[in-house]
């Protein structure tokens, strides 16, 4: 048996916005819901392979909380899967990610910030669900106030090893 072992940094939805999309993933998505609370993920576990560098990064970091504005609703992964998308012009975003990501040896490339309502790894979007769904009055902006580090065993639930809170420059 090979051992999985998974870290990502994560933005998670703050509890007083995220009712509506909590309540979407724990009725359609209930696995995921139970895996990890609704995110968006700053940065990939392949993004960051020189961990000590981007903790160094990351306690260093000085930058203010940062604001995402998402669209309506939209399929992936051949319709099956649902995601809140955010809408283009992600340029705050994407300066966290290349501070946080300094020094690697890798590009890092663009990413699109989301956040996963349905995953397909472990539901299915149908028509009827996606008509549904979108419908529902999902929050068109949402403001970060911290970096998580989580970590994932194999296929259970995502753990939360250390938070970073975004700060102005004093």
């Amino acid at each position: 048996m090979t051992f999985t072992l998974r870290r990502q940094l994560t933005l998670f939805v703050a509890e007083k916005d995220a009712a509506i999309i909590e309540q979407v993933r724990q009725t359609y998505n209930p696995i995921q819901f139970e895996l990890i609370k609704s995110h968006v993920t700053l940065c990939r576990d392949e993004e960051m392979q020189d961990l000590e560098q981007v903790l160094l990064n990351l306690v260093n970091l000085l930058h203010p909380a940062i604001e995402i504005e998402f669209g309506k609703p939209a399929r992936f992964d051949n319709g099956k899967g649902l995601f809140l998308p955010a809408l283009p012009n992600n340029t705050v975003f994407e300066t966290l990610r290349s501070k946080v990501l300094s020094g690697m040896a890798i590009n890092p490339g663009k990413q699109e910030p989301h956040i996963t309502l349905m995953h397909p790894r472990n539901s299915t979007c149908t028509n009827e669900l996606f008509e549904q769904i979108s419908q529902l009055n999902f929050p068109a902006k949402l403001k970060f106030n911290r970096i998580s580090l989580i970590e994932q065993h194999q296929a259970g639930r995502w753990k939360t090893l250390n938070n970073f809170e975004l700060k102005e420059m004093e």
